[in-house]
């Protein structure tokens, strides 16, 4: 499996400060809805000014005690939480809606992003990564947008409007005040800033953690088929152990944060008491004065804890930032570039064409060259791994050739619309693909069209697959399964033989597309392509013996390089390599 490979993912570096230019850019892609947020933070401080209102009625409230309670005061007084409650809520779920809409925004992104990559991305990073990128990452940046910035906004204003109103009321208190916050802060922010780097972690752990829980749930059978549940149990534990052990240590810093916020500030405020308590019998402060400002220190104590925790926030978004900008950056296939071109009755070739993958740079094809005329079969033979299903990755263009080029009618394929050029192409592959789903939606899948019941059943019946599926209960409505587990090998070959039927390709490619059934399956797909390649221009990699034969044009490749082409017999004669390929691979 992937995930036992050293070079199985890319690794992350890890941010040491937040890229707020970055960040930013990131937002604006989503296109949010800005109003929302304005006019949530605008609701979200009418009413953080409402509740800073309050301590100063309840000053005059207190001092006006001796006259009798001043009933409409204290309608007033009330009258203020009721407004700034609901001001309040209204605020918070504006901002709520704000951040759900930038998160869809930015999940939908992500997810256009995903299915447009190159497939090279996909053979370097695990799915568990890209889905975790696309779950849990996004949360964070929601986390940040929606809740602790305006949380942050609100804070500091409350934090910084009490500080106003409290100097004027009594500068020498505030004072005291203004030298003590400073400090708890102080004290917080080597916690805070561990507290961030641990979430930095707990994120990149978990990310590991998708992608070997999907790589292994999604191969459960090879796990099974391996007796391998003891070992993906002890890699699973591993994994599960290292999430713990930086949760302990989140736990820690967390469970610490709140009683050092907690004790720091009660220090502050037992400390301001005695102090007010002196000033109210020497007489030099009223007792209204005395409440007023416990309130206003009340209103301190919880903006201060919010700003610590918005930094943390902030360290932890910064890292889920920098991965998803990171997988936005990275390069996607252009689907609509270029011109679109028929490529019936034209000649495909390949002239000169040198391939490595980017992450090692070893060669894969040195010089490849072959010439696939209107409606023949070119069978390609030779040993594994000696380069044949990257000839046919080339010519879907899910990788660019090093050099040299691949053409068709002499026009460079890498010229021309991309999708236009995969619509004209139809691909069976050895281990055909099925998508969890109906029959119907597995054949028209990827399809633009509508199609009526007769045309499915009509390709159906042309790949030998129309009987079985009438036999199932649902018929072309039958769910087939996650990797079309429901069906058989041989069916799932004959759906997929159906579904390039649908297509109508002009060129037919087919990688091994019996090697792995049984004689009766493997007689009725041969049956199947016999019908799909009249017309049609065909590449086939060959593992039949009778494919070989009959190809009109056989090309052998061995360590990434063609080392013979002609008919069968003429290889036999020429080409002493294919003639021992012959005799050991076929028992001839």
């Amino acid at each position: 499996m992937a995930q036992r490979l050293a070079a199985a993912r890319t690794p992350q570096a890890t941010p040491s400060k937040f890229d707020l230019k970055g960040f930013l850019h990131l937002i604006r892609q989503t296109a949010p809805r800005y109003w929302q947020l304005w006019l949530g933070l605008v609701l979200g401080l009418l009413a953080t000014g409402a509740q800073l209102l309050v301590p100063k009625f309840a000053q005059t409230l207190i001092n006006g005690f001796s006259h009798g309670i001043n009933q409409t005061l204290l309608v007033g007084v009330i009258g203020l939480f009721l407004l700034s409650a609901v001001i309040s809520a209204l605020s918070g779920t504006l901002l709520g809606i704000f951040g759900e809409n930038v998160v869809a925004n930015l999940r939908s992104t992500l997810w256009h992003k995903l299915v447009r990559l190159r497939v090279s991305y996909f053979d370097n990073v695990k799915t568990g990564e890209m889905t975790s990128r696309l779950v849990n990452d996004s949360t964070q940046v929601k986390e940040l947008l929606a809740n602790s910035f305006p949380q942050m906004v609100t804070s500091l204003m409350q934090l910084v409007g009490a500080l106003v109103i409290m100097a004027l009321m009594d500068w020498k208190m505030t004072l005291i005040m203004a030298v003590a916050v400073p400090i708890v802060l102080l004290i917080m922010f080597p916690i805070m800033k561990a507290t961030g780097r641990i979430g930095r972690q707990r994120q990149d752990a978990l990310a590991d953690f998708n992608g070997t829980a999907d790589e292994t749930l999604s191969e459960v059978r090879l796990v099974k088929s391996s007796n391998a549940e003891d070992f993906e149990t002890e890699t699973g534990a591993g994994q599960i152990k290292k999430l713990y052990q930086i949760g302990l240590k989140e736990a820690i810093y967390d469970s610490v944060t709140g009683p050092v916020m907690t004790a720091s500030m009660m220090a502050l405020f037992v400390g301001v008491l005695v102090y007010a308590a002196a000033r109210v019998a020497s007489g030099t402060m009223t007792m209204g004065t005395l409440v007023s400002f416990l309130m206003y220190l009340f209103q301190i104590i919880g903006p201060a804890g919010t700003l610590g925790q918005f930094f943390t926030t902030l360290s932890k978004a910064s890292g889920a930032t920098e991965r998803i900008r990171d997988l936005l950056n990275e390069p996607e296939e252009a689907l609509t570039a270029g011109e679109s071109h028929s490529v019936a009755n034209q000649t495909l070739a390949m002239s000169q064409v040198d391939f490595a993958y980017a992450d090692d740079g070893q060669p894969v094809l040195r010089d490849v060259n072959f010439e696939a005329k209107p409606n023949t079969v070119v069978a390609f033979a030779g040993p594994s791994g000696g380069g044949k299903s990257t000839i046919f990755g080339l010519l879907e263009r899910y990788y660019e050739p090093t050099s040299g080029q691949v053409t068709i009618g002499g026009k460079n394929v890498a010229d021309l619309n991309l999708t236009d050029w995969r619509s004209q192409i139809g691909y069976v592959s050895q281990d055909s693909a099925i998508m969890a789903g109906t029959i119907r939606d597995n054949l028209t899948y990827g399809s633009k069209q509508s199609f009526t019941d007769d045309a499915l059943w009509h390709v159906l019946k042309l790949a030998s697959a129309d009987k079985f599926v009438r036999e199932m209960a649902a018929g072309l409505d039958t769910q087939v399964g996650e990797r079309g587990v429901k069906v058989s090998g041989g069916q799932r070959q004959r759906l997929a033989i159906a579904r390039a039927f649908l297509r109508d390709p002009k060129i037919l490619m087919l990688d091994e597309a019996t090697a792995s059934l049984d004689s009766e399956s493997e007689a009725m797909v041969q049956q199947a392509l016999g019908e799909l390649m009249k017309g049609r221009t065909t590449l086939v990699i060959a593992h039949r013996l009778s494919t070989i034969v009959d190809a009109d044009n056989i090309y052998f490749i061995e360590n990434g390089h063609v080392s013979g082409h002609g008919s069968h017999q003429e290889l036999m004669a020429n080409t002493p390599l294919y003639r021992d390929y012959v005799k050991i691979q076929f028992k001839e």
